[in-house]
């Protein structure tokens, strides 16, 4: 179980002994917030494929008695039907989470990120779930002409990825008042930390860049690196999702999660060199389609209905997230 310590608000419901499904449990985000969970006192069972999770994010937990681990498809009827077996609160974390990838293989983003999303909440529903918590996406907003993006802005996806999500989200919208189901909705920003793939051909920005730089390689810059991002340490993150859980004001609603900063791709490479003690020269190649230009969250309404509080700046989240591929690196030699 995770040493962070997790201060709830004085009027959030207990998570203590409450039944939570995490799907993509195995995911870096999904491990996170099932280590959180537990340090609640929250019984958990994640559910993931391992299409992109990895067993070793939850090696940690494999003999915990409150943790039940389930290898399977989130948008398999079947296995949704029997996941969802006395469930307090869903955490649907299970997606294709790769805007290149989404632009390759459409349909199957479609499958992960919206049809799972539909089975989810129709067994809910049947099985007389609490409350759901959707891990959604700042991609969303799609290139909006606001400097910091709001919940009420347009909505304007460019990518297969974000209108799966958007997708989701309707659905979520719908069950709140079609099915009296309580639904929260969480729109994730630039997430990073610990556990974060660096392997992966759709590796997110910092642990690409991480470790190309430990390995002694040139990170990679696509376009001329003044794209910004509001980038959120994965703590925050999970911090973010248990308050969804468990706030009165919480159902029906729609949060932007980050730390309502910006940082350009170029600051990033700054600060990672002054972690780092190096000096980086990035290669810059060509902008790739779908991606958004600058990202920036208005953060009003998750502090105000949520009472969430970033508590991770983006030094100390940089600090930990090299210790860990350093870490990481270092098991591998």
């Amino acid at each position: 179980m995770s040493n962070v310590v997790y201060k709830l608000p004085s009027d959030a419901t207990s998570l203590k002994g409450k039944r939570c499904l995490v799907t993509g449990g195995a995911g870096f985000i999904g491990s996170t917030l099932i280590d959180a969970l537990r340090s609640q006192g929250a019984i958990v069972r994640s559910l993931d494929n391992y299409s992109t999770g990895f067993a070793e994010n939850l090696a940690h937990v494999t003999e915990d008695a409150g943790v039940e681990i389930v290898d399977g498809d989130a948008a398999d009827a079947k296995i949704v039907g029997q996941v969802m077996k006395d469930v307090d609160i869903v955490f649907h974390h299970a997606a294709m989470a790769s805007v290149p990838r989404s632009m390759r293989e459409p349909a199957l983003c479609h499958a992960w990120c919206t049809t799972s999303t539909v089975e989810l909440l129709n067994a809910s529903v049947a099985g007389n779930v609490k409350r759901f918590v959707l891990a959604s996406t700042s991609a969303a907003y799609g290139d909006s002409p606001f400097v910091s993006k709001r919940e009420s802005d347009a909505v304007g996806p460019l990518s297969p990825y974000a209108a799966a999500k958007l997708a989701a989200e309707s659905y979520l919208q719908a069950f709140h008042r079609g099915f009296n189901l309580e639904t929260v909705i969480l729109r994730y920003f630039n997430v990073f930390g610990p556990r974060q793939d660096p392997q992966s051909e759709y590796s997110a920005v910092i642990p690409r860049f991480v470790s190309m730089i430990l390995s002694g390689e040139r990170p990679i810059i696509y376009g001329d690196g003044n794209q910004s991002r509001d980038f959120v340490f994965v703590r925050d993150v999970a911090l973010a999702n248990m308050l969804a859980a468990t706030m009165p004001e919480a159902p029906g609603g729609t949060f932007n999660i980050a730390r309502g900063e910006r940082t350009t791709l170029l600051e990033l490479l700054q600060t990672l060199s002054d972690l780092l003690g190096k000096t980086i020269e990035p290669i810059h190649e060509p902008a790739r389609a779908g991606d958004v230009r600058d990202s920036l969250a208005d953060i009003t309404q998750a502090r105000a209905r949520l009472q969430y509080e970033p508590t991770v700046d983006m030094h100390e989240g940089l600090r930990q997230s090299i210790d860990y591929y350093q870490s990481i690196t270092a098991v591998a030699k």
